[in-house]
């Protein structure tokens, strides 16, 4: 389950590296609508060239500039003027070609000379160099594992897993945002015991389009048990729009950890949205054969969009399924088996929520989860 590398050096600020003064006050303007501080110099520091500094960078001349340079930098933004100018350069990744007038056929040939990702024409990529810069500023490395939990059926106890993954992965030390994903569900916070805790619910995110802040989104929502939680509010709103939801989840990513998402059992397009980002799905499915035809009809949904389902086998009454026979019925692997816990909705009832204590049938399948999923990916990314 392999996931993005570990965050670039350099410090959060971004080179660059232009004299054409127009293109310099769009990268200062891009920059700082990311919310970052760039270094901006006339040629690579320490390969030639003036190497002056503009706008608060510092004189040049040397490898490094504040601590940053063509190497540590986490981003280099090279203005298509300068292109010549950095050539010879070390290659490097994070290395992009800028301009407003890229119709000059070579400009493809000074791009690849220089080593560059892309080439970005503005303004028509003035978003997705926000966004680059962005996640320098917010020292964007591995993302976070997202896990979602949805139920086969009615009543399968998808909430009661999520709710307990998430806190056995913030006792272990991970940084975790449980998200609740069903308007239908009775609130994720609710089964925390903190329906009153300060900060915000879905419906404060409802006219998100563009870019959610990674910390920002952490620090405004409701911490409780040592993790983060997007809940409902009370309230009548139970839609949030795709592009809300799309954002929302992407930045809960980005902040690396754990990401848990307690999914509907019907997938539409708000759904399809959290489903896409994904890297797991684990379907919860009682060992009984009604359940199970229910949860291929939910598994049918699910799999035209998300990339790795598996199921995780709830309880077995008399004369039910085996676990390897309803992961066999619903052709999906088979992540698990928990059974059902005595005295467990007693305990929820009284305000203990499920895993907080780490005995018992839940807390131990999560534990483990969680010890083979996050090895597996950490092996992958080594």
């Amino acid at each position: 389950m392999a996931r993005a590398g570990g965050p670039a050096p350099g410090g959060g600020r971004p080179l660059i590296i232009t004299e054409n003064p127009v293109l310099l006050d769009d990268l200062l303007r891009l920059c700082a609508a990311a919310g970052a501080e760039p270094h901006v110099h006339h040629a690579v520091p320490g390969h030639g060239g003036s190497g002056e500094g503009a706008r608060g960078g510092s004189p040049g001349g040397a490898a490094t500039v504040g601590g940053v340079g063509w190497e540590s930098a986490p981003l280099v933004l090279v203005g298509d003027d300068a292109a010549r100018r950095v050539r010879g350069a070390p290659r490097r990744d994070g290395v992009f070609l800028v301009g407003r007038e890229l119709d000059d056929p070579l400009v493809w040939q000074r791009a690849l000379e220089i080593g560059a990702e892309e080439v970005l024409r503005l303004p028509d990529a003035e978003a997705r160099l926000v966004d680059r810069i962005a996640d320098v500023v917010e020292g964007a490395g591995r993302p976070a594992l997202a896990v979602g939990v949805i139920g086969g059926s009615g009543g399968a106890g998808a909430s009661t897993l999520a709710c307990a993954l998430a806190l056995r992965a913030a006792r272990a030390g991970e940084r975790t945002i449980l998200i609740d994903g069903d308007p239908l569900g009775g609130g994720m916070d609710v089964l925390l015991g903190g329906e009153t805790a300060e900060g915000l619910r879905w419906p404060d995110f409802a006219g998100s389009r563009g870019r959610v802040g990674a910390g920002a989104l952490a620090e405004s929502l409701p911490e409780l048990h040592a993790l983060r939680v997007l809940s409902w509010d009370r309230g009548d709103r139970v839609v949030v729009p795709p592009a809300a939801m799309r954002s929302v989840v992407a930045a809960a990513r980005r902040r690396g950890g754990v990401v848990v998402v307690d999914l509907p059992r019907r997938v539409d397009e708000a759904v399809a949205e959290v489903l896409a980002q994904l890297d797991l799905v684990l379907m919860v499915v009682p060992g009984e054969l009604r359940a199970v035809a229910a949860a291929g009809r939910v598994a049918a949904g699910v799999r035209m969009v998300a990339r790795d389902v598996r199921v995780v086998v709830r309880g077995r009454g008399p004369g039910g399924l085996d676990a390897e026979a309803v992961a066999g019925l619903l052709g999906a692997p088979l992540a698990g088996e928990v059974p059902v816990e005595v005295g467990l909705p007693g305990r929820v009832a009284e305000g203990e929520p499920p895993g907080a204590q780490g005995r018992g049938a839940l807390a131990r399948f999560c534990d483990g989860f969680w010890q083979r999923v996050l090895g597996s990916a950490q092996g992958a990314t080594a």
